[in-house]
């Protein structure tokens, strides 16, 4: 076996600055200036094709595109619940006695809030038949847009307000919570009926809330504020609410709350989606001192 011959360093050099340029061949990197014109020219081509075929794709895809409507929407035929103000994992917990635990809950509520004011809903929504669909259909292909909105005042509210009350109860260890129904593009709830919100105290906890006031009255979700055009066409479109007001439970304890929508056409039982008709949340009302929960 012929042993290797160890190259100089000197050599080595040469051998790189040919391999960069080699003047007797006039190649750079191995390739004459007619092989790396020809290499360029197909990539060029290479990725205008593709260019061209990923825009075409884009282009088909986006024919088949509402700008009004998600296309797979059928997919979503039941609403869930959601509650303000929102925390994490869902916990509502505060002291009575320390306005650090609970004014952060009232300053959330403030400005969720803020577009409900009266003045903003006279100016930018309009006032609506109570206990009817506010059907805004477009005519073929010439769209109703933009679709006007039903006011939902803040004063509508009550007790829960954030009006007669700057701490939503909290101060007092009366809380209020918002419930709200998430919106789904079209959908009609009730069937022609208005549905409503009740909340209680789940399983074991039931017997731990006493008393609870709604606002509006009965916790109803008027049909007038139904169907939901998407953001798109539904520019000022004011979400009803429903406030619960915790009047008499038992502080100073982790409570489940359960709120459900009751609706003909909405499921608030199925055990596969916990948010489907319902939220499930904690709350937690501390009465005593700086040691209390």
């Amino acid at each position: 076996m012929v042993p290797k011959v160890k190259k100089s360093r000197g050599q080595t050099m040469r051998e790189w600055r040919e391999f960069l340029w080699n003047p007797r061949t006039r190649e750079f990197l191995g390739r004459t200036s007619s092989s790396w014109a020809l290499i360029l020219m197909f990539y060029v081509a290479f990725y205008t094709f593709l260019t061209g075929l990923f825009s075409l794709t884009m282009w088909v895809m986006l024919q088949t595109v509402n700008e009004y409507t998600p296309k797979y929407q059928d997919r979503i035929t039941n609403p869930g619940l959601m509650i303000r103000p929102r925390t994490d994992s869902l916990l509502v917990t505060f002291n009575v006695t320390e306005e650090s635990t609970w004014q952060t809950h009232v300053q959330a509520l403030d400005a969720y809030l803020d577009s409900y004011n009266d003045s903003v809903q006279v100016t930018n929504n309009v006032q609506c038949k109570p206990g009817t669909y506010y059907l805004q259909e477009d005519s073929g292909d010439v769209r109703n847009t933009p679709k006007r909105s039903c006011q939902f005042n803040r004063t509508m509210l009550g007790k829960c307000s954030g009006l007669e009350d700057k701490t939503y109860g909290y101060s007092e260890g009366k809380p209020c919570i918002l419930v709200k129904m998430n919106k789904i593009i079209g959908f009609l709830p009730g069937e022609g009926k208005t549905p409503y919100v009740s909340c209680e105290g789940k399983t074991k906890d039931n017997n731990e809330v006493h008393e609870l006031q709604y606002f509006p009255s009965n916790g109803t979700l008027d049909l007038m504020y139904f169907p939901y055009y998407g953001k798109k066409a539904h520019v000022n479109y004011t979400q009803p609410l429903v406030a619960v007001k915790f009047v008499n439970v038992t502080n100073n304890m982790d409570l489940n709350i359960e709120c459900k929508v009751y609706s003909s056409n909405v499921k608030n039982d199925d055990e596969r989606d916990k948010f489907a008709g319902r939220v499930v949340f904690t709350l937690n009302i501390g009465s005593g001192g700086s040691g209390s929960s």
